[in-house]
This record gives C-alpha cells, structure tokens and sequence, in this order.
C-alpha cells in the first residue's frame, strides 16, 4: 500500500485509533494506542516514548547500573520514528491498524539500546557486502488452560496445561482444542505474519509453529509480532501461553531455531548453495559457519539473554551444549540444510523462543558474516553423530553470569555492535543475573529447610 492508501486506512477506519509499539531491550512490545488524527502529524514529525523503555526490567523494575537513563537523567520522552512499511491490520480487534517504531536521535541517528536499530545495522552490513539475508525464526511455546490472573492466584505452580501428555505431531490434540490451533493459523496469517506449519510439539500443550522466510528485518518483525499476537489470540480462547525456554525440568524446553541463508538477489542465487561441492555448501557458506562458531560463546547472551535459557541448554534435551555443526543433525549447535538452490541455509539451534528476535537474527548475521569477513575456514568436521559427546570445539558457556562477562570483555562483541550497545545490554543481563543471585527458590527450600 501507498502512504496515502495507509493514511486513508486510518483516518477511514471506525474506531479512530491507532496503535503502536517499540521492543525494549528483552523483545517486549510496549505500545499505546493514539487518536487517528494526531497520527498524521506522527508520521510527519515523531511519537515520544519515555526513555524508561530502556531503563527498566522486563517486570518494570529500574535499572540501577546503566548510564542511558535513569534517576541521573530524570527519565525524559526519547523519540521514536514510526516505520509505515510495518503497517498491519489487527484482527482480533476489528483490524485496527498497527504500526512498529524504531527509536532515532534528533538528528536521525539511531538510538544505540534499540534493539530493532540494532538489526538494521547488522543488515547494513551485509547489503555494503552485496547480500540479502534471508531469515526466519520458529517457535515452540506451552499452553495452559488459566488465564494471568488463575495463574498468579496459584503462584505459577500446578498449571493446567492445555492438553495432556507428550503427543508430538498429533492429529488428535490439534483436532481436541481446534478452534484454538485454527484461530492462530488463520489469525496470524491475517496479521501478516505467514505461517507455514503449525502443529503440537512433545509436552503436554505444546504447539511449533514455522513462521515464513523473509528479508531479516520483516522476518524479525515477524518473530517479535507473531509472539505477542499468539499471547493475545490464546486470551480470547480462555488460555495462557508462555515463551519460556524452560519450564519444568522434566520437560522438554522451548526453541526458537532461526534460519537463514544470503543471497544475490540480481542473479536470483542463494550465496550457500554450490552445485560442485560435494555437499551442496559454498564456501562462502562454510565461512558463515565458521563465524558463527567462534563468535558464539562471545555473544550468547544475544541469544540466550534470561536465567531461564540456561536451563534449557543441558544435554539431551534436544537443545545443544557444545560448539559443533552438523548436517541434518539436530543435536549440533549449527545444523547445516544443505539441498537445492532454494532451500540450502543453516539452522542455529541455540536460539530459544524466549530471545529478542531483533537481537538473536542481529546476532547471528553479524557472527555469520565476521566468518566471511575474515575468510575462516571451516576446519572443525562435521559432526557424526551425538553432538553432546564432541567437545572437541568447545563448550557453550554454561550460566548467564558466565556467558554475560565473556560479551562484557570481549573485543570481537564491541567490533559487531559496537561499544555503546555491549555496555548497557551487558548491564541489563549483570542486573538479571543480580536478580536472580538474591532470590530464594522453591529448590532451596525443599533441599535446606528441614535437613541443613
């Protein structure tokens, strides 16, 4: 649509509102709604948001360690430029229209913690290299038959989940709750998120769904949209559906596997399809693979930025532990697809569904084009086999504190995002883990309080 067509849209549409919405630095969507008529003066000029986005906790507890804002600077409004091209249609509330922001300086520099600025950088990166990055992320993500107040009021223990047992791809479960399964097919699509597949996963009231391949930043607006609309359809069917990575340890966890591939849109070519190599890889997508794996341990917290991802990371719990790649293997960190010229592109199986979305596609481009950069060769084999058992390459860092302090000194992480993004985003995961150090667990309680 043209921009008159969206203005029209707008100024047309019966509720006279609008709503909008930033990501803060942990992939919340905060937002608002705003009168249609000051949305045309929006557009022209900007929309304020409190810098407190990025001041505060993903629970709305300040920061007490970042320089960006806080009681030092008084918290003033920072700005936000509205981004027409995001313009969507919500379906589930009568299609009032829907615009993502990004966060810009004055003079239309971007703001250094936005996440979505961030991405776009990394992008810029790779179009100065004369590539196109195709991504997309998919999720896997539990149910539960409560609503946010049934699970506070039981104090998130002893949840109902949707459906019982462990029941992957079942035709039975998805005929069970379908008109829930339904609704966010056919509502996700409406919303210009287009899902591919969309089916129950190992775990009671577990669904995957395969979002679309696109340009990396629609394919991260995408991601980051498609998490919080699922929130939203699941309230309307009476149910409460959580992006945790991990939540019982019985439990399989919950990933958030992104795709990607580079390509040379001129000559409609994938850059990581070679029909002379034996295995159908370029070299330029074994460099990309290259980086990756040693930039990873350098950056994780980009792709595993909570207590909880940690949780998820353990041996054979279908997520991976160690720096290794593989071909069609699913218990590697990198599993290579290598095929036709399509579909050829690499899977990082570290990304949980509880990531950012701009930070975790960020991440793994920039890691991906250091490797072409800087020409490495890919002289770790591939992986036969149980990838747990190959610790040849190394180990993932193994706790946020660990994995926070390795970004925090690291040259090649301030070289990928720059200085500026690495100290606070590293201070926004020292203050989780500082969090998470002075709280006292139900573990303890149960191993301690009698027997010590």
């Amino acid at each position: 649509m043209t921009t008159s067509d969206i203005l029209a849209y707008v100024k047309q549409h019966p509720s006279g509102k609008v709503k909008v919405a930033v990501t803060d630095i942990d992939g919340v969507l905060r937002g608002k709604y705003i009168a249609a008529e000051k949305f045309a003066s929006v557009v022209e000029g900007r929309l304020g948001f409190c810098d407190v986005t990025f001041g505060w906790d993903m629970s709305d507890v300040v920061y007490d360690n970042v320089k960006f804002t806080g009681w030092h600077t008084g918290y003033p409004d920072a700005t936000v430029k509205i981004d027409l091209s995001t313009f969507r249609k919500i379906p589930w509330e009568n299609d009032v229209p829907f615009f993502l922001g990004d966060f810009v300086q004055e003079d239309e520099a971007p703001t250094y913690t936005c996440p979505r600025q961030l991405l776009r950088k990394v992008m810029g990166d790779a179009t100065q290299s004369g590539f196109v990055p195709y991504f997309s992320q998919e999720f896997e993500w539990f149910n539960f038959a409560e609503t946010p107040d049934t699970a506070h009021q039981k104090q998130f223990r002893d949840l109902t989940p949707l459906t019982p047992g462990m029941f992957g791809y079942s035709i039975l479960r998805s005929a069970l709750k379908n008109d829930y399964m339904s609704s966010l097919f056919e509502q996700l699509v409406k919303f210009d998120i287009p899902v591919e597949g969309l089916h129950t996963e190992t775990g009671p009231g577990v669904y995957e769904a395969a979002i679309k391949y696109a340009t990396i930043l629609q394919a991260a607006d995408q991601a980051v949209l498609f998490k919080t609309a699922v929130k939203e359809i699941a309230y309307k069917h009476g149910i409460l559906a959580t992006f945790m990575a991990k939540i019982n340890e019985h439990l399989p966890g919950c990933s958030g596997h992104v795709h990607q591939s580079l390509w040379d849109l001129e000559n409609k070519h994938n850059l990581f399809y070679d029909e002379k190599d034996a295995r159908k890889m370029s070299a330029l997508m074994k460099s990309y693979i290259a980086g990756q794996l040693h930039c990873l341990p350098q950056i994780l917290p980009m792709i595993a930025p909570t207590i909880n991802s940690y949780k998820r990371l353990v041996e054979g719990a279908w997520a991976p532990t160690t720096l290794t790649w593989g071909i069609d293997n699913r218990t590697v960190a990198l599993r290579a697809l290598p095929g036709n010229i399509k579909a050829t592109r690499l899977e990082t199986r570290v990304v949980g569904s509880d990531t950012n979305p701009y930070l975790a596609l960020a991440a793994c481009l920039a890691a991906g084009l250091y490797g072409i950069r800087n020409n490495l060769l890919l002289e770790k084999e591939a992986t036969i086999g149980n990838g747990y058992r190959d610790t040849s390459n190394g180990v993932l860092p193994q706790n946020l504190h660990i994995a926070t302090q390795q970004m925090k000194e690291s040259a090649l992480a301030k070289e990928l995002f720059g200085a500026s993004f690495v100290e606070h985003f590293t201070l926004t995961r020292e203050w989780e883990w500082k969090q998470y150090a002075k709280a006292v667990t139900d573990w303890e309680l149960k191993r301690y309080f009698e027997i010590i």
